[in-house]
């Protein structure tokens, strides 16, 4: 049984709805709540696929351009944060998620 895109999706939006430190005795999940406020030149995009890299090791077996942070504007104040996951988009912060917290 091989490892499909949607399999790899998958991992990504459970990883992305963690917050570190989460499960008892893991630092696995992503603190995508820092990046709001973070410069996008400061390096956090990195630090998080290597944090994914870490914490999701199949993740460490993909070529460095499988995982990408994409940036998107909508509107004048809008940024959108999503990865790129083998070609396919998870939204970093879903909007709709984010109002409820």
């Amino acid at each position: 049984m091989a490892i499909t895109a949607d399999d790899l999706q998958g991992m990504v939006t459970h990883w992305l709805g963690c917050r570190p430190n989460g499960y008892l005795g893991s630092g696995y999940g992503a603190g995508v709540q820092d990046l709001l406020h973070t410069p996008l030149n400061s390096g956090a995009a990195d630090a998080l696929i290597a944090k994914l890299r870490d914490d999701v090791p199949i993740m460490g077996l993909l070529p460095q351009d499988a995982l990408n942070v994409l940036a998107s504007h909508e509107g004048a104040d809008t940024l959108r944060l999503s990865f790129e996951v083998a070609g396919r988009q998870v939204p970093i912060i879903d909007p709709a998620a984010a109002a409820l917290n």
